[in-house]
């Protein structure tokens, strides 16, 4: 089964030129596509150290490999029952597409009833899910953070506006939340309040802001001639609390670097006081995964600064983010998303690889939502048109 979001028959984009800069539609494209391929690259490296991810591989991953206990990945745990490797990817595109299907439907700004009236529905809905290679619900591959999602929406009826209060607090909202950037291309102030709303029934606290911080970042991309930098500038005039601080900290390590290798141990180091899953990823600590003012998720701010390290670079940003090991699928995830928004290629080969693997159109979800995103600007004018009339008439100004 391959899920068609648009006909086969529609044109990609033309490719830029070194005198035409990616327009909307090519970094919609290169975000989700690069997003998708950096999630199949960490999912089988995902939840190791650096030192392992070496041992194992025999140096570092520098592209798609397989399965971490290779034939044994039907039986071995803690990875068994899902194919991590191969090309697969993992719940974080699972979830991105869905997101990007109640686009489609909804065809303008998403609020927390979207996520109730859509998003439950569709994870409800059989698919390919291709760790499992298998046709199965999403909702039984995606982690417990976002099984939350449906026990409380569709079996408790809670408020959509108030279900996230009580989840355990991780990536699970930030890492699906590129289409919400792409959406509002250009403007990161109207992603992160879009995302932050869309969130709303998923996560609270850190988990709730990194969702709307890392659809900012990606916003923030998009701007015609946006760097690194202004990216995570972008971020910080937006991120409160634990997670602007975590992202000062490891945006000021990560400037002086420009090699991932050398970067490893010290983003680790910067982050480490914000993250309170603790030193050993498959053994969280007590106090991991609770809401708190002062903590962050570890996901969004190793992602911007491999952004930085790698210098915007699509491979250099993702294999330095996959091999920072720990939740290096959804780190990759969000760091591709961002590198391709800035206009960074995704290596052709990777991307056909990913997609047969994991029998997905990668470039169908880019289509859908180019065309969602050009309706909502123009509702978006309309409605700005109208409240410029109206103020006007009540000021006297007109």
């Amino acid at each position: 089964m391959t899920p068609t979001m648009a006909t086969a028959a529609e044109p990609a984009p033309a490719p830029s030129t070194p005198q035409s800069p990616p327009g909307l539609d090519e970094r919609i494209t290169r975000a989700l596509v690069g997003a998708a391929v950096g999630d199949a690259l960490g999912g089988p490296v995902e939840g190791w150290t650096p030192e392992q991810i070496t041992e194992r591989h025999g140096g570092r991953v520098t592209g798609i490999v397989g399965p971490w206990h290779g034939e044994n990945w039907r039986t071995a745990r803690p990875i068994a029952p899902y194919h991590k490797g191969d090309g697969h990817v993992t719940d974080d595109t699972l979830m991105t597409h869905a997101l990007v299907r109640v686009y489609d439907r909804v065809r303008d700004h998403l609020d927390a009833y979207a996520v109730a009236d859509h998003l439950v529905p569709d994870l409800l809905s059989p698919r390919w899910i291709p760790e499992l290679e298998a046709e199965a619900l999403p909702l039984q591959r995606i982690f417990l953070a976002e099984k939350w999602i449906v026990a409380r929406l569709h079996y408790g009826h809670v408020d959509p506006r108030e279900a996230g209060a009580g989840n355990i607090v991780n990536c699970g909202a930030a890492m699906y939340m590129a289409p919400v950037g792409l959406v509002n291309a250009g403007h990161p102030e109207a992603a992160y309040a879009e995302a932050l709303e869309i969130a709303a029934p998923h996560q609270s606290s850190y988990g709730r802001e990194a969702a709307g911080v890392f659809a900012a970042a990606v916003a923030a991309a998009c701007h015609p001639g946006a760097t690194p930098d202004a990216v995570i500038d972008a971020a910080l005039a937006l991120a409160k609390d634990g997670t602007r601080s975590a992202i000062e900290e490891v945006c000021e390590v990560a400037s002086h670097h420009d090699d991932f290798e050398a970067a490893l141990a010290p983003l680790r180091a910067a982050v480490e006081p914000f993250d309170t899953v603790g030193p050993v990823y498959r053994s969280p600590s007590l106090g991991a995964r609770r809401p708190s003012r002062l903590h962050a998720i570890e996901e969004l701010p190793i992602a911007l600064g491999m952004l930085l390290v790698g210098g915007g670079d699509y491979r250099r940003t993702v294999l330095g983010s996959v091999n920072y090991g720990r939740d290096c699928d959804s780190i990759a995830t969000m760091s591709g998303a961002i590198a391709g928004a800035l206009g960074s290629e995704v290596p052709a080969d990777w991307a056909a690889t990913v997609a047969e693997a994991s029998r997905l159109d990668l470039h169908a979800p880019a289509r859908t939502l180019a065309r969602v995103a050009r309706e909502v600007f123009a509702r978006d004018l309309e409605r700005r048109r109208s409240h410029e009339e109206a103020f006007a008439a009540l000021a006297g100004t007109r």
